[in-house]
């Protein structure tokens, strides 16, 4: 079985994934959703985070991180230059080179990176983001999850970066509401 590439990624209600600076603290991180993440998703949570508030982390979930340059960039200023070192890290870029322990930088094309990627054994690859790289690798992605947070940002980066019009139906898996506002939707690409 191949593994799967999943775009896991918090969402406004207006669609974009961070503010126009990558700003991403309007996303509620309090509340009653924040368990099923600790639970479901650790493997998404940047390490040292998950080490501080006690999630453990075995890779069982994801074991491979995509980011695009902009998302990785997030943490340089506060000196995170390893953010998932629990998870392979590869970053696409043509024009920087790699600043943390851990982290590969590719200028390869990512849809010939996924696909060899998804060849490998493993646990699933998880797309971190940003929606430029979404929308390169939109055909690749096998399972959409989607946290919409009850925020609207404006302007910013959205879900997915500018692609041609073609449209295309996803099968919902399941939507859990919680009482903090955040919907969690999970959805996969319908079966030729």
């Amino acid at each position: 079985m191949m593994r799967e590439l999943v775009y896991y990624v918090a969402v406004s209600l207006d669609g974009f994934i961070a503010g126009p600076n990558g700003e991403f603290d309007a996303f509620p991180i309090e509340g009653d959703h924040m368990d099923a993440i600790n639970e479901r998703f650790a493997d998404a949570i940047p390490t040292d985070l998950a080490a501080a508030i006690g999630v453990e982390q075995d890779g069982s979930r994801f074991d491979t991180v995509l980011m695009g340059w902009n998302t990785y960039a997030v943490g340089l200023p506060m000196g995170v230059t390893s953010p998932y070192r629990h998870l392979r890290q590869l970053v696409f870029s043509r024009s920087h080179e790699a600043e943390g322990e851990g982290i590969e930088i590719t200028a390869d094309d990512p849809v010939d990176v996924v696909r060899r990627l998804k060849a490998e054994p493993g646990a699933s690859i998880w797309l971190c983001g940003g929606g430029a790289l979404a929308a390169t690798l939109a055909d690749e992605i096998d399972r959409l999850v989607l946290k919409r947070s009850p925020v609207l940002f404006g302007a910013g980066i959205p879900l997915f970066g500018a692609r041609p019009y073609s449209p295309e139906r996803l099968d919902e898996v399941t939507t859990t509401a919680y009482r903090s506002g955040v919907v969690f939707s999970e959805y996969v690409r319908r079966a030729a």
